[in-house]
């Protein structure tokens, strides 16, 4: 491992790099022709059509909300048809589905195809209501050759006891997975890069799901209570030969995870294990400081295993936004998407720089930052294997097809969860499906892919 941190790269990069961004990023952006990608692009059609209109997406969202909790179809029709009444549009879909929501005649029938709608949009993002009925897509995806890693679905916990659920359901993940995964064929990219054995056991936690006490003002409070279910988590992980990768999630908690992880892997325990990881969010303006506090602590901890940075744009833009607007604050994050990717770049090569101290995980949709952090790893003469692309179940399904049919690794976030648990989840995926702003949204649309690639 490295003895001191390496210094920044040049604030855009090197300035030959172009030309192998570019040759990656078609490379990667033509490869999109199959059957499941076609049924997709339908999908990424629709979905784009609804969101053209504002509160035509605003009624999708309310609805798919409140569908766990209607008793039947009939009260589903109910809010369908008040709902679509709300959207001012003298379109005729609009019109047919509120009189068929509204008719006596049609409502149970209009209330049948909005349950198989919302269940066809779950099914899309989540995998499987439990690790044993998510197995058999964990399975197939590994074949096809990608991994996987699962998150077991459900948000910030009110309760201590809602907290040591979480914590058993993740103990019992990591037993049925390391369980399953041995019965899978060998996948050498998937097991190996330049430092060693690359776990095929790989869940994701969330803190906020661990304990009730996450306060910005009283950190200590939840960092106790969370730090005994991750130590035990840890164990597991240890024993089970798995990876432990704890997510990131809004401002309020940022600091408290950070440096609760951190601290755990300074103890003396878990100086040899298990693999873990953090994640870094692109879209803070601090980003870079914060990667400053984790290389350095990295190094500082002397672990014989390297610890995984999961690189993303990160998913609370609206929530810093908002909360920032409310109390007068500047907001936190990048207000422009250039500068948000322009970060995600100089991050992905700082990164890079610092491996073998630490693994990199580039998880993210957009062509160009993929194609960029493959064109600075082969530049630095990483191996294909290491650097991992991570996309999300549902919505990156074509860039992970291109990525593992270049050769190279990939590996996909699988939610597993009821629909309750997951509606939070379902909500944020279908927003980012249809931003305007989005790649994906971008490729559906048949925007032309030398824009996509255009230098931020």
């Amino acid at each position: 491992m490295p003895e001191t941190l390496l210094p920044s790269p040049p604030e855009n990069g090197p300035a030959d790099l172009e030309p192998e961004v570019l040759a990656l990023g078609r490379e990667l952006g033509s490869q999109r022709f199959s059957v499941r990608a076609a049924k997709r692009g339908a999908h990424d059609r629709a979905m784009a059509l609804v969101s053209s209109d504002e509160q035509l997406r605003a009624a999708l969202f309310r609805l798919v909300d409140v569908a766990p909790a209607c008793a039947g179809n009939a009260e589903l029709a109910e809010h369908l048809a008040a709902y679509l009444d709300a959207v001012e549009d003298d379109g005729l879909p609009v019109a047919l589905g509120s009189r068929a929501a509204d008719s006596r005649a049609f409502s149970r029938v209009s209330g049948q195809v909005a349950a198989t709608m919302v269940r066809r949009m779950a099914s899309r993002f989540i995998v499987g209501e439990s690790i044993a009925d998510a197995e058999p897509v964990l399975r197939r995806l590994w074949r096809q050759g990608t991994a996987v890693t699962v998150d077991l679905l459900g948000e910030a916990t009110v309760t201590h006891a809602e907290g040591q659920a979480y914590a058993d359901r993740c103990d019992e993940a990591l037993r049925m997975l390391a369980l399953a995964s041995g019965r899978w064929p060998e996948r050498p990219l998937l097991e190996h890069d330049s430092i060693g054995a690359v776990p095929r056991v790989n869940l994701s936690v969330k803190v906020t799901a661990l304990t009730p006490l996450t306060r910005a003002e009283a950190p200590e409070r939840a960092r106790e209570d969370a730090a005994g279910h991750l130590r035990r988590l840890l164990r597991r992980a240890q024993e089970v030969d798995g990876h432990l990768h704890v997510d990131m999630e809004s401002m309020d908690s940022r600091e408290l995870i950070l440096d609760l992880v951190l601290d755990l892997l300074d103890e003396p325990e878990f100086r040899a294990g298990p693999s873990v990881g953090l994640v870094l969010q692109a879209y803070l303006r601090d980003s870079e400081e914060m990667l400053d506090k984790i290389l350095a602590r990295t190094l500082a901890a002397g672990r014989e295993l390297p610890l995984t940075v999961r690189l993303v744009k990160g998913a609370y833009w609206d929530h810093e936004t908002i909360e920032a607007a409310q109390n007068g604050w500047v907001p936190p994050v990048w207000t422009e998407k250039a500068e948000s990717d322009r970060c995600f770049e100089r991050l992905s090569r700082r990164l890079l720089d610092a491996y073998p101290l630490v693994r990199t995980a580039i998880a993210s949709h957009n062509l160009r930052s993929v194609a960029h952090a493959l064109a600075y790893g082969r530049r630095l003469g990483l191996a294909p294997g290491d650097l991992e692309v991570q996309v999300l179940r549902g919505l990156g399904d074509d860039l992970q097809d291109a990525v593992t049919a270049a050769g190279l690794r990939c590996r996909t976030y699988c939610p597993v969860g009821d629909i309750v648990a997951g509606m939070a989840y379902l909500v944020r995926r279908l927003l980012e499906n249809t931003s305007n702003a989005s790649f994906l949204a971008s490729r559906a649309s048949g925007s032309d892919l030398e824009e996509l690639l255009c230098r931020p």
